[in-house]
């Protein structure tokens, strides 16, 4: 597989300069960020705030997912003369195989020259780099056995542009170098070209060094270093049985990628005829809005009949056709099923970039037909179902709703949980508000993990169900009914024997833990506090979080 990467396509498609800090911010957070933003601190997933802090002459540009893919149509267009085999894996990288244009073209290595060159060259056109002294985006090109590691050949290019490489088999020397050693990886610069060369059957070499967070699947990366298992080579060298054994589908699919093989074998049997779905364009189209109606209902009726036989589809050939014959189709890929919505979104960028392209590449008439054929199609491995129900749809409207409630209240009125992290179970999490936040994706703010300070003198787990926004008075006494205090030591002047909350009856404690002392901010006399926590279960009643504060016990948390 080749593939053809502009690295932080969406800021290069925004129009913004090259040599200013700018970066693509959706929901308050960092999407992607220019070479120079990140070089002044700026990274994906920081929030706005944070990031404009870091770099104050940072450009900030909207996600817009529509104008990055209607942007890059012309990149994947040229490509058609190369391979009419062109995969869209995502706005800003394309794949296609390498089998029949290598041996057209003279190699592995002529080809990926050849693709690079084209793409740099629609990119100077469109930016007029060449005119007016501008430098155009880098263009990484990277081949390999499979997509995962010709993905990851592209992104060590970055080396060849940022330094001449080093090591056995790789070109170090001047510009546009080439030096396949002895049959090593290969890599080339030139200007703003950067070229990483896997020769076949080398990609699980190339691989092995590479860490295993490069997999992009953060619960089993961390359950892999946690059992010291850093590189890619480390996962490689286990037996699948075993790996298969402790992780199931998802660690095969890792352990496939890690040999530099395909997540999944390659379905060698083309797609029933009858998947494909089609639609006429009566009156044809002219612009995308009519052309993007019919295709919602073209996408969910593919989705349905490919649920309905327990199938889903990685990849879409998406065809559209005008009046005069004109035809245009593409190859979409994703790394899982492409749902209903995804399917539909891709069309509609499709048609966005075609018909408003340039006067070469535009259409001369309406569009008159549409279809959608599955290229590849796997078993449906189920669903997970998400907060808010069953699929990215559902989510969506959630959003909608969320909003409309926010357009009446005004903003702030819908609010988040966000780890923040504390000693006190009360500010271990705080609220934010929704507008901060893209609720229709996994936020890492809301996971336990985005919280890594040890916080010492914290309660140990289960945290308790139920956090009291006020504290509730109690009193708690020892067998002969003295009040129980703690000392400044952290000891107990006698063991807990009776509970009373909010002066309610007294009942037995069973059971009890701690206590936990904890001494914050002695250094300022004005916001210092001194307290101990016990968690205390009674004969009768949920078991009680209390805590001793300037004499007075009071219940701060209910368990469940």
């Amino acid at each position: 597989m080749l593939v053809v990467r502009v690295p932080d396509w969406g800021v290069v498609a925004a129009g913004a300069p090259l040599d200013q800090p700018a970066a693509v911010v959706h929901a308050n957070r960092v999407v992607v960020a220019s070479a120079v933003a990140r070089a002044e601190g700026v990274t994906p997933h920081q929030r706005r705030r944070e990031a404009q802090g870091r770099c104050p002459d940072l450009l900030v540009l909207e996600h817009d997912p529509a104008r990055d893919a209607r942007a890059f149509e012309p990149l994947a267009a040229a490509l058609d003369q190369i391979t009419p085999r062109v995969e869209v894996v995502e706005p800003g990288l394309v794949a296609f195989p390498t089998r029949g244009p290598s041996r057209f073209f003279g190699g592995d290595d002529a080809l990926a020259a050849r693709a690079g060159a084209v793409v740099a060259a629609v990119l100077r056109g469109r930016l007029g780099a060449a005119g007016d002294g501008t430098a155009a985006p880098p263009v990484l090109v990277g081949v390999a056995d499979g997509l995962f590691a010709a993905r990851l050949a592209a992104e060590a290019a970055r080396a060849a542009l940022a330094e001449p490489p080093r090591g056995a088999g790789i070109a170090a020397a001047d510009d546009d170098a080439d030096d396949d050693g002895a049959g090593g990886d290969r890599a080339h610069r030139s200007g703003g070209l950067g070229v990483r060369v896997v020769p076949p059957g080398g990609s699980a070499a190339f691989l092995a060094p590479q860490p295993v967070a490069t997999l992009d699947r953060p619960e089993l990366v961390d359950v892999l270093v946690r059992l010291g298992l850093t590189t890619l080579g480390d996962l490689a060298a286990l037996p699948l049985p075993d790996v298969v054994g402790r992780f199931g589908a998802e660690g095969q699919e890792a352990w496939r990628l890690a040999r530099g093989l395909d997540a999944r074998p390659p379905a060698l049997e083309d797609p029933p005829a009858e998947l494909t779905v089609s639609v006429e364009v009566d009156p044809p189209a002219e612009t995308v809005a009519p052309a993007a109606f019919l295709a919602r209902g073209l996408a969910e009726e593919l989705h349905a009949r490919l649920w309905a036989r327990g199938s889903a589809a990685t990849q879409v050939v998406i065809g559209a056709e005008t009046e005069h014959g004109e035809r245009l189709e593409r190859v979409w890929r994703a790394e899982g099923a492409l749902t209903a919505a995804a399917i539909a979104d891709r069309l509609r960028w499709q048609l966005d970039g075609w018909l408003q392209g340039s006067v070469r590449h535009r259409p001369t008439a309406g569009i008159s037909r549409l279809w959608l054929t599955p290229a590849e199609v796997v078993p449906a491995g189920g669903r997970q179902l998400g907060f808010w129900g069953t699929d990215a749809a559902t989510a969506d409207r959630a959003s909608r709703a969320v909003a409309r409630v926010q357009g009446l209240l005004g903003a702030g009125a819908v609010a988040v949980p966000e780890w923040r992290g504390s000693r006190d179970p009360a500010t271990q999490i705080a609220l934010v508000g929704a507008e901060a936040v893209d609720l229709t994706v996994e936020r890492p703010g809301a996971g336990r993990d985005r919280v890594v300070a040890p916080w010492p003198g914290r309660l140990p787990t289960p945290a308790p169900a139920w956090v009291h926004a006020e504290p509730v008075p109690a009193e708690v006494v020892d067998a002969a009914g003295a009040p129980v205090g703690v000392s400044g030591r952290g000891e107990l002047s006698a063991p807990p024997a009776r509970l009373s909350v909010d002066g309610g009856p007294w009942v037995d404690v069973v059971a009890w833990a701690g206590p936990w002392p904890v001494e914050e901010r002695w250094w300022d006399p004005a916001r210092a506090r001194r307290l101990a926590r016990l968690q205390l279960v009674p004969a009768e009643g949920p078991p009680r979080l209390v805590a001793l504060e300037g004499g007075r016990w009071r219940v701060t948390a209910t368990y469940d």
